[in-house]
C-alpha cells in the first residue's frame, strides 16, 4: 500500500527517561499548588474555576527598554550564542528551595490578585522555582511602549508553611509561566488557563472545553539513541501583550543547549480548537544524529487491548483504559496512516514512517467517551490531541514514534517527531515553520482528506469465532472499526480490502456495516510465522469502494 512507509524498528541500548518523568510530575505538582486561575487537566483538580478579574502587579515597574523585540533579533542573539561554548546555567537554588518535598512545593501559591493582565482577554502568572524546578528563566513583557523585565517579587507568592518568613532577591527569577484567556467574548475577564511553558522546552496547550494532556516541545535531540537524549532549555521569554481585545498572543523564546541554540516565535490563538503558528531558527553547535522537529510527548499505559502487545503484562486496574493519546497519525499526499500505540515491550523501540512529502502528523486521543476510561478525576476523554502541519524547512525525512515500556501513568512514555533524513551538521542554520492545532472529537478540519478514520482496534483469539481442529491458539482475529465520511450507507455495498503483513499472513478479510454506529467493521485473521521470533510484526489494512480509497490506513503491530 502507498503512503508512509515503516522503516526498520530500532531497539536502542539504553534510555534515560527520568527527565521526562520529572517534567510531567512537575507540571502536575506546580499547577495543583497555585490558586487564582482555572487549572484544567490535573488528578486532583479538573473542574475549571473562573477568575473574576485581574489587577496589575503593584511592585515598582522595572526599567523600560524602548526597543521592541522581534523574531530576527532573538535569532541574532541565538546565533551569537551558538558561536560560544555551551555554558550550563549558573543560578543555584537556595538550599531550602532545592530541598522542598512535593507537598511543600505544592503549598507555594501565586497570589491571584497579582495576576498580570495582558490586554483585555489574556493574563499571566509565573511559577516559583524550587523542588524539581531548579532552572531559572528570564521573562520580559513587551508593549507598544517598550520591553520591561518581569523580575521576581516575593510579594507575588504565599510561600507556604515550610518557607514562612523567607524572602528572596529579584535574581531568583521564575521557573516558567502560564497564560489564561477569556474564551467568552461577552465575559472577557473570565479567564481560564490554556497554555503553560514549564521545564526544558516543554509547553502544554488545550482548546476550549478540554483539559491538559500531552505536551509539545521546542526541539528533541537524539531521542532514543544510545548516547542519551539531550533536553535543551528555553532560557528567556518575551511576551507581547495583545492590544485591546485581540484574540491572539505572541511569545518569543530563546533556546540553549549543549548541541544547539534557537529562536522561536509562537503566535497563539486560543479557542475551539486552539492554534499555534510556530517559527524557529536553529543554530547547531555540533553535529546532531537525530534532530526531532515539532516533537510531541504523551502517555499511553493501556487501551482497549490492554498494553496492546503480545506477551505484555496486563494491568490490574478497574479502569478499562488509561492514556493521554491512543494513536499516531501520519498524513502524506493521498493517504493517512493510523498507528495504535502500544506498551509493554521489553525495551524502548523506535518506529520510523518515511513521508515524502509530509503533510502532517499528530498524536491523537480518539476515544472520547467517559465509559471507556471510568476515571472521574483524570478525565482522559477530554484531553486534546495535537496536529502538526509543516509549512517550511522540514524536507525529506520520517516521522519517528518512540515507545518506552512503562508501568505508571505518571511517566510520559511516548514521543513523536519529524526527523530529517540526514544528520544535522554543525554551523548549518535551520529555518522552520509549522502550525500546531488542538484536536478533540473528529472529524476535524485539520485532518484532510476526508477519509473515514479508525475508531477502535480489538484483538482476540481466532479460535472463538473461527475454531479449527486441532486448535491453533496463536491465530489472532482483528476487528477494526471505521467511522466518518465516505463510507457507503448500503450494507450490500462491495468493499475491497487491502491487507499486508511484514511476517506471517493477514488473511480472510470480511467487512460489514455496523448499523449501531453507521460505520464499517473489518475482520481479518493473523496467522503468525512459524517460528514466531521476537519483535513486532507490522500489519496494514484499508478499505476501498467503487475504485476509491475510503479509509485511512490502519497500521498495527502483532
Amino acid at each position: 500500500m502507498a503512503g508512509p512507509s515503516e522503516a526498520d524498528n530500532e531497539a536502542p541500548e539504553e534510555i534515560d527517561i527520568s527527565r521526562r518523568a520529572i517534567v510531567r510530575g512537575a507540571f502536575r505538582g506546580a499547577l495543583a499548588g497555585t490558586a487564582g486561575l482555572s487549572i484544567p487537566g490535573l488528578f486532583d483538580l479538573n473542574a475549571a474555576r473562573t477568575m473574576a478579574q485581574t489587577v496589575p502587579n503593584a511592585s515598582p515597574p522595572a526599567p523600560l527598554d524602548a526597543r521592541p523585540v522581534t523574531f530576527e533579533a532573538v535569532a541574532a542573539r541565538a546565533e551569537r550564542l551558538a558561536a560560544q561554548v555551551y555554558a550550563p546555567q549558573n543560578s543555584p537554588l537556595p538550599p531550602e528551595l532545592a530541598a522542598l518535598d512535593y507537598d511543600a512545593f505544592q503549598a507555594i501559591r501565586f497570589r491571584s490578585e497579582a495576576t498580570v493582565p495582558l490586554g483585555l482577554r489574556f493574563s499571566l502568572q509565573p511559577f516559583h522555582r524550587g523542588n524539581l524546578h531548579a532552572k531559572r528563566v528570564e521573562i520580559y513583557l513587551q508593549s507598544p511602549e517598550g520591553v520591561r523585565p518581569f523580575g521576581y517579587d516575593p510579594d507575588l507568592f504565599d510561600l507556604g508553611p515550610a518557607l514562612q518568613g523567607r524572602r528572596y532577591p529579584a535574581s531568583l527569577g521564575y521557573a516558567g509561566f502560564r497564560v489564561a484567556h477569556g474564551f467568552d467574548a461577552s465575559r472577557p475577564q473570565a479567564h481560564e488557563e490554556f497554555l503553560v511553558f514549564l521545564g526544558a522546552s516543554y509547553f502544554r496547550i488545550r482548546g476550549r472545553g478540554q483539559i491538559y494532556g500531552l505536551s509539545a516541545r521546542g526541539i528533541a535531540v537524539n531521542t532514543g539513541l544510545p548516547q542519551g537524549e539531550e533536553f535543551p532549555d528555553f532560557t528567556s521569554f518575551w511576551i507581547e501583550a495583545p492590544q485591546g481585545d485581540a484574540a491572539s498572543i505572541t511569545i518569543f523564546a530563546l533556546l540553549d543547549g549543549p548541541s544547539l541554540t534557537g529562536a522561536y516565535r509562537f503566535a497563539v490563538t486560543p479557542g475551539d480548537p486552539s492554534h499555534v503558528a510556530v517559527e524557529a531558527a536553529l543554530f547547531p553547535r555540533r553535529p546532531i544524529a537525530a534532530l526531532g522537529l515539532a516533537p510531541l510527548t504523551s502517555m499511553f499505559l493501556f487501551g482497549e487491548n490492554g498494553p496492546g502487545l503480545r506477551g505484555a503484562e496486563p494491568f490490574d486496574d478497574f479502569r478499562p483504559q488509561v492514556h493521554d493519546s491512543d494513536g499516531l497519525v501520519v498524513q502524506t499526499p493521498g493517504d493517512r496512516l493510523w498507528r495504535p500505540l502500544v506498551n509493554g515491550r521489553p525495551a524502548p523501540q523506535i518506529s520510523s514512517f518515511r513521508a515524502a512529502p509530509l503533510e502532517g502528523f499528530g498524536l491523537l486521543q480518539r476515544e472520547r467517551h467517559f465509559a471507556a476510561y471510568l476515571d472521574v478525576q483524570a478525565q482522559h476523554e477530554d484531553r486534546p490531541g495535537l496536529w502538526v502541519t509543516p509549512q517550511g524547512g522540514f524536507g525529506a525525512g520520517a516521522v519517528r514514534l518512540f515507545e518506552i515500556p512503562s508501568r505508571t501513568e505518571a511517566t510520559d512514555n511516548i514521543v513523536a517527531a519529524f526527523v530529517p533524513g540526514a544528520p544535522v551538521a554543525a554551523g548549518k542554520t535551520l529555518r522552520l515553520a509549522y502550525s500546531l492545532v488542538t484536536v478533540g472529537a473528529e472529524p476535524a478540519p485539520a485532518l484532510a482528506p476526508p477519509l473515514a478514520r479508525v475508531v477502535s482496534t480489538r484483538v482476540g483469539s481466532a479460535e472463538r469465532l473461527r475454531p479449527t481442529d486441532p486448535p491453533s491458539p496463536q491465530r489472532r482475529l482483528y476487528a477494526i472499526d471505521f467511522e466518518g465520511p465516505g463510507l457507503p450507507d448500503d450494507p450490500k455495498a462491495v468493499i475491497d480490502v487491502a491487507l499486508s503483513a511484514s511476517a506471517g499472513a493477514l488473511v480472510e478479510p470480511y467487512a460489514e456495516r455496523v448499523p449501531q454506529t453507521g460505520g464499517w467493521r473489518l475482520y481479518a485473521e493473523f496467522r503468525p510465522p512459524d517460528p514466531w521470533s521476537a519483535g513486532d510484526v507490522v500489519l496494514r489494512a484499508r478499505l476501498s469502494h467503487a475504485g476509491r480509497v475510503i479509509t485511512e490506513t490502519w497500521d498495527g503491530v502483532a
